[in-house]
């Protein structure tokens, strides 16, 4: 892992810092809410297949306009979900999907509160929207700044990777 000084790159195409800080803080907050550890496991400049059967996506607008998403699957979802309201679902179900969004809410208010003094810095999101289902893909326009960060659930008991997944992808115009 790079420090902070150092540029962050993979494949050579280089990360952004302040970007990438932003979400790993605010998602690692988000969590500790939830009581849920998870570790970021990767970073993509570009868009990738995302596996969580769950999205939530809520659009941005300030300095930058665009959209931060977080995928998630299944399990993690339900795990995050009983841990911030503290109620027992045992599998996925519409507070789950309620659950969802506010988390996602949780995750994008604190990158906001992040990026705020920064030229990445937004004022307004709208209401988080949650897309329930896999296989389905998003098109980006050229001259967007993109981040993808991947998060690996601390759960023992989850046995297949992709359901111990999470991603959080960002996707920003400045104007």
């Amino acid at each position: 892992m790079a420090t902070v000084a150092e540029e962050l790159t993979v494949s050579g195409i280089p990360i952004n810092q302040q970007l990438y800080s932003a979400v790993t803080h605010s998602v690692h907050s988000a969590l500790e809410m939830c009581d849920i550890k998870a570790r970021c496991v990767g970073i993509s400049a570009m868009p990738t297949q995302q596996t969580g059967i769950l999205t939530g996506m809520i659009g941005v607008h300030g300095k930058v306009s665009g959209f931060v998403s977080m995928n998630i699957s299944e399990e993690f979802v339900i795990s995050a979900v009983e841990g911030l309201l503290q109620e027992e679902y045992g599998k996925l179900s519409s507070q789950v999907v309620d659950g969802a969004g506010e988390i996602t809410n949780i995750i994008v208010g604190g990158i906001k509160s992040k990026l705020s003094k920064t030229e990445w810095g937004f004022s307004q999101i709208t209401v988080p929207s949650v897309i329930v289902g896999q296989n389905f893909s998003i098109a980006y326009s050229r001259g967007l700044e993109y981040l993808t960060v991947t998060f690996e659930y601390d759960n023992p008991n989850v046995i297949r990777l992709e359901d111990r997944m999470l991603h959080v992808s960002m996707s920003l115009l400045t104007l």
